[in-house]
């Protein structure tokens, strides 16, 4: 096995699976070396020189920097494999941020949804103005806008013809400009005319 401070031998038990009647080194798993002849530290260090150079003179960093003897191959393919898992984990980070944790539709599908959005100033600390521009010349900011969104349901009209939600409506309201002061998500409860309303959940 080839790792950072050259090459090794490296011994560990073998078992055999009793149900399946295949071998396996569970030593492996716990070095990170299944199928691999390189260590984590040499995938490592290949992954580094591989990514902004032409994987042969990658293969030359490796020789010159750390006396390490590789050919070009292994560079590109350690390269590519570590790149391709990175972006995998990026891309479930970005899956897992966008997922709304929503309730399971029950019942009859809902005929009409309103949505509605607002802006509001919100006091926050000090550090959460730096850098931002007051109401008045010379003056710093003390409060974020905050845009807010709410989706809610509704069956009838006032006098005047706006609609009118549902007593028992669930509307859910999320800020769009994350603050450390937020939450990201809430709930409501809501009754009947605008102001109308409890916090149910957060």
């Amino acid at each position: 096995m080839l790792t950072a401070t050259g090459r090794v031998e490296v011994s560990r038990p073998w078992y055999l699976c009793p149900h399946c009647h295949q071998g396996q080194f569970p030593a492996d798993q716990e070095l990170d070396i299944v199928h691999t002849e390189f260590s984590p530290g040499a995938r490592r260090m290949q992954a580094l020189v591989g990514q902004d150079t032409p994987f042969d003179h990658g293969r030359e960093q490796m020789k010159l920097l750390a006396g390490l003897e590789v050919t070009t191959k292994p560079v590109e393919r350690v390269a590519e494999t570590i790149g391709a898992d990175v972006a995998q984990r990026e891309q479930q980070q970005i899956d897992r941020a966008v997922q709304l944790d929503l309730p399971i539709t029950v019942g009859e599908p809902v005929r009409i949804l309103y949505i509605q959005m607002d802006g509001t100033g919100v006091p926050v600390v000090k550090k959460e103005t730096v850098g931002r521009k007051g109401k008045l010349d010379g003056l710093p900011a003390h409060t974020r806008e905050v845009k807010l969104g709410c989706v809610f349901t509704q069956t009838a009209w006032d006098k005047e013809g706006y609609a009118i939600r549902d007593p028992d409506a669930t509307t859910y309201v999320g800020a769009i400009e994350p603050l450390r002061s937020l939450a990201s998500v809430s709930t409501w409860k809501v009754g009947t005319g605008a102001g109308a309303g409890r916090k149910r959940r957060s």
